[in-house]
């Protein structure tokens, strides 16, 4: 194994992982969702 096949293979440049938990990720997005659309409502935006 050369220097530069090494270093390609262990190279991150910090995105996200692949294997994260989704199921939290879609429960945050969906309060978020509601919340906003809570606030649009309370402020009588809609």
């Amino acid at each position: 194994m050369t220097a530069s096949t090494a270093t390609a293979a262990r190279a991150r440049t910090g995105g996200p992982k692949d294997d994260g938990p989704k199921v939290l990720e879609h429960l945050a997005g969906w309060t978020l969702v509601v919340v906003i659309a809570m606030l649009v409502t309370q402020l009588g935006l809609l």
